[in-house]
């Protein structure tokens, strides 16, 4: 399977700022990546590095063999990637459905493969992007950057601040995308567990810096190393009884 994300001793951050020091990695075509780590260590700012809008001081990005490390980020959109920010970045004033054929190309993802996804867009095909709720705004986020027909999908922080309910949504519908389609994407979490069990392979960041990369499934099975880098703890055991207390019927 032949590399389909490339990045090279990268050095970069914003001004004079530098939040990664030297960082390379590799995706392979139709994997998918969880990229962990704690507050700031820079998870969004290698999506927006790879984005291109962060300052690149030194490295190459790779793209499907194609060098995009000097160009702008609309023509990186034009070489296969797609963003979901944080911020979602929908146009608040245009419908759910304008918002989605303002920016669509030609390829096998369209309007109606987004509505067959998300059918609750389907059904406010026209609202304004401004009356969606916080979860309807993700989905309508990630529709736009699916009618990209992009490579590679970048997902920062997707279930950041939503319901339990939505996230479980997303989270299924990112399976389907993943597994069933075959799409490549980096997939940035704060909460491991959310994404280990969705994802090929994950990493682990600290201080701009990979300190962990490998299989997503044996990573969510080590415990130690969850704790000492992200602070995910053992499930606590149950406590046991005080003595002289009666114990209850079996």
């Amino acid at each position: 399977m032949s590399d389909l994300l490339i990045l090279e001793n990268i050095r970069a951050g914003y001004g004079q700022a530098v939040v990664l020091p030297d960082l390379s990695l590799r995706l392979a075509q139709g994997r998918s990546l969880a990229v962990l780590g704690r507050n700031g260590v820079g998870k969004t700012t290698l999506i927006n590095t790879i984005v291109g809008v962060t300052r690149r001081f030194a490295g190459t990005i790779r793209i499907a063999g194609q060098d995009v490390s000097r160009v702008r980020p609309e023509q990186r959109a034009q070489a296969g990637v797609g963003w979901v920010p944080q911020e979602r970045n929908i146009f608040r004033s245009l419908t759910v459905e304008e918002n989605l054929t303002a920016v669509a190309r030609s390829g096998p993802w369209g309007v109606k493969r987004v509505f067959e996804m998300f059918p609750r867009l389907a059904e406010r095909r026209s609202n304004l992007g401004g009356q969606l709720s916080g979860g309807e705004q993700q989905m309508l986020a990630i529709g736009r950057a699916l009618v990209l027909n992009p490579k590679i999908l970048l997902l920062d922080e997707p279930t950041e601040g939503l319901a339990p309910i939505i996230v479980d949504e997303l989270l299924k519908t990112f399976v389907r995308l993943f597994r069933d389609e075959g799409m490549a994407a980096i997939l940035v979490e704060q909460h491991a567990q959310k994404v280990l069990g969705i994802t090929d392979e994950a990493l682990i960041l600290d201080r701009g810096t990979i300190v962990h990369a490998g299989a997503s499934a044996t990573l969510r099975e080590d415990s130690a190393l969850l704790e000492r880098h992200l602070g995910v703890s053992r499930k606590p055991s149950a406590p046991k009884p005080k003595p002289g207390r009666p114990q209850p019927a079996a």
